[in-house]
């Protein structure tokens, strides 16, 4: 497949930039001959991997962490459309969190990550379309590929965003979450689930889920598939710092799925307005707005590399 790289040279706390040319050879050497550009600021991976389908290449794939993939997921829509539905999304791992990838066990050996995308193998991957308010308070739409959240997810994520993330992705995130958990004060949000009766619940944290994993490998959705068709959406309520100190390893081996604080549901839209006052958004490590905001599920939307 004519393969097209999207590279974050800021990713692996700037490494991969560092690292370029020695990255690039070995992906010649497995690969032979591809494309690839350097991203430069916010959505720029967007932009080359749409740049990218439009010229014809095949493969497109994100050279850095969640939030690049992200990016280059956008840019394989264009106008609330896919712009080419055979064209495959890659991956070579080389962020901090590295969320998306625990989900399918892949490592971040480059040697790994190359084998997958030199052969042909494909399977179809669901697409999260997300309507909501932006930073400026715009309407606007962003397409996800693992995991969209609200409550206090996005105050850690800013926490960690915010940081240098010279701890690594691990420490980076629990530091990240003990003073989000600070800060955070349970939100009231009316929630519709398939278009059914809507419900109030609280909120510490809504995730919605493609992927499995989100926090820098906090097993969220335990049973979510790529391909299935379905969002897997947790509900944490009332789960305060005391509960993340006593009981963290629940939350990164999935047995809060038995706590009496959580709740779990599978829908292809849900809908979600606060009730109580501003509630930001994480989108695949990102923080680009609040609610209201309505998550769709676009089945089968474009092919994953694995």
């Amino acid at each position: 497949m004519k393969t097209f790289l999207v590279v974050n040279p800021r990713s692996a706390n700037g490494q991969t930039g560092k690292r370029w040319v020695e990255i690039s050879a070995q992906v010649g050497r497995v690969l032979g001959e591809f494309g690839h550009g350097f991203t430069s600021g916010g959505m720029d991976a967007a932009r080359l991997a749409r740049q990218a389908i439009d010229d014809g290449f095949e493969c497109i794939v994100a050279v850095g962490g969640d939030g690049t993939l992200n990016e280059v997921t956008n840019g394989f829509f264009r106008d609330g459309k896919v712009i080419n539905p055979q064209a495959a999304l890659g991956l070579l791992p080389r962020g901090t969190g590295g969320d998306f990838r625990r989900t399918f066990g892949w490592d971040l050996e480059l040697t790994s990550a190359l084998e997958r995308l030199r052969t042909e193998k494909t399977e179809p991957f669901d697409v999260g379309r997300l309507e909501f308010i932006d930073n400026e308070g715009q309407p606007a739409t962003r397409y996800f590929s693992n995991i969209a959240s609200f409550g206090v997810s996005a105050v850690v994520a800013r926490e960690v965003n915010s940081g240098s993330k010279a701890l690594g992705g691990n420490l980076s995130f629990m530091w990240g979450t003990v003073k989000g958990l600070v800060k955070y004060t349970e939100q009231q949000v009316r929630l519709t689930l398939d278009g059914g009766t809507p419900e109030t619940v609280s909120v510490t944290t809504v995730a919605v889920a493609n992927g499995r994993y989100f926090g820098s490998g906090m097993f969220v959705a335990p049973d979510a598939v790529t391909h299935d068709g379905f969002f897997d959406v947790t509900l944490w309520s009332n789960y305060r710092l005391s509960d993340f100190v006593l009981k963290s390893k629940g939350v990164y081996n999935g047995d809060h799925v038995t706590w009496k604080g959580t709740r779990r549901f599978r829908c292809r839209t849900i809908h979600a307005e606060p009730l109580t006052g501003d509630v930001f958004l994480d989108v695949d490590g990102e923080t680009p707005g609040r609610l209201p905001c309505t998550m769709t599920l676009l089945p089968s939307a474009i092919r994953l590399k694995v």
